[in-house]
């Protein structure tokens, strides 16, 4: 039997149900800001089509692409805007998110984030008071939902950097699942959302990456038939100055990277969307304050300390 191998997903090639066989169909695309791989028993066509779905979602949830609904809200001015349904049920999940995070998940995070450069050559922080002016801007209660009109309200800013990926993994499952396809692994940059198993009955095996290693070292391997795992890490994007290392994981109060002495957190639950901002909020948390919030979203996570220390919760 013929074996494929992808970063945090195998998956088995060939295999039979009584006398039909499956073959697996696979794309790879550069979108969202990362390596995205699909793979599913189903036609090449339905993976092809899968693929456009992604890049159609980013288009429309990107703050960065011009005319998406983010682009439009964030340049609004306050002004309502009518958004595409996914748009608002997104920020919906957003503001549910942050509230029962108590704001540790802020999708209004622009302001701040904006602030950062991660991957200049000349590293630099921003300035201390900027940061201070910014943050006066980030609140998850200045999102105002009805329907599919939203309104950002007080000068808030979106910024879905923390969650749309695992909201397009969601996306994307049920769409496959809506023509017919029974086992699939989608992989956003190590966002990994699986269903149905491999074709033989077995788990799909999904790697935790070692946040103290090698890029293709991992740290744990999961067996996992259906569900999402997110993890998101200090090594992902950042930069170190003077002995410091400064990423992309911000606390929403302060604009400044969390320093807390986590590596990476690593969410498994059933919806990849909610696993993708539940590994940002228990990050900023840590393991002391995450456990209500993981037991209210009925997930579990993995904490990493840069010291090697791990915690499991629940």
């Amino acid at each position: 039997m013929r074996r494929l191998f992808v970063i945090l997903c195998a998956c088995a090639l060939l295999l039979s149900f009584g006398c039909r066989q499956q073959s697996v169909s696979s794309a790879v695309d550069y979108c969202c800001d990362t390596v995205v791989t699909l793979r599913a028993y189903a036609p090449q066509e339905t993976v092809d089509e899968a693929m456009r779905l992604i890049r159609d979602y980013e288009r429309v949830l990107s703050k960065t692409v011009e005319g998406s609904d983010i682009d439009r809200l964030n340049r609004a001015e306050g002004q309502p805007v009518s958004v595409n349904p996914e748009t608002a049920e997104l920020l919906a999940l957003c503001v549910e998110v942050s509230e029962r995070s108590g704001g540790a998940f802020d999708a209004t995070i622009a302001p701040l984030s904006e602030l950062w450069n991660f991957q200049t050559d000349d590293p630099a922080l921003p300035d201390a008071n900027l940061l201070a002016s910014a943050a006066v801007f980030v609140n998850w209660r200045n999102i105002e939902i009805d329907g599919t009109t939203v309104t950002l309200k007080n000068g808030a800013r979106i910024d879905l950097g923390g969650i749309a990926k695992g909201y397009i993994a969601d996306r994307v499952a049920a769409y496959l699942k809506a023509q017919g396809v029974e086992h699939a692994c989608i992989n956003m940059g190590g966002n990994v959302l699986v269903f149905g198993g491999k074709p033989d009955g077995s788990d799909w095996t999904i790697g935790i990456r070692d946040p103290n290693g090698a890029a293709d070292q991992s740290e744990e391997v999961l067996a996992l038939a259906d569900g999402a795992v997110v993890t998101s890490g200090t090594y992902e994007r950042g930069f170190d100055l003077d002995g410091v290392r400064y990423h992309h994981i911000l606390d929403p109060k302060t604009g400044m990277p969390v320093q807390n002495g986590l590596a990476s957190v690593t969410i498994l639950t059933e919806s990849s969307a909610v696993a993708d901002a539940l590994s940002t909020a228990c990050f900023v948390l840590g393991p002391d304050g995450s456990a209500e919030l993981l037991t209210s979203c009925n997930a579990r996570a993995i904490f990493l300390f840069s010291d090697g220390t791990r915690i499991a919760l629940p």
